[in-house]
């Protein structure tokens, strides 16, 4: 079998499917809900640091101090 046969063979078979880029779509609704809770999560983290800055300050650590 030729590789244009066999092209259209599978192009007349897969007509009844449809829009293969409306059955997929919900994977990428998914996905990206998926990824806007991680950001969200990353988010949440990004002032930490700055948050406990003045206790190792007022505690007399100095420089050496702040290597956990």
């Amino acid at each position: 079998m030729h590789l244009a046969p066999a092209i259209a063979t599978l192009a007349a078979e897969s007509e009844h499917h449809g829009n293969v880029a409306l059955e997929t779509l919900p994977y990428g609704i998914v996905a990206f809900a998926i990824f806007c809770v991680l950001g969200l999560v990353g988010a949440s983290y990004r002032n930490v640091a700055n948050r406990h800055a003045d206790r190792t300050d007022r505690a007399g650590h100095g420089e050496a101090g702040h290597g956990h």
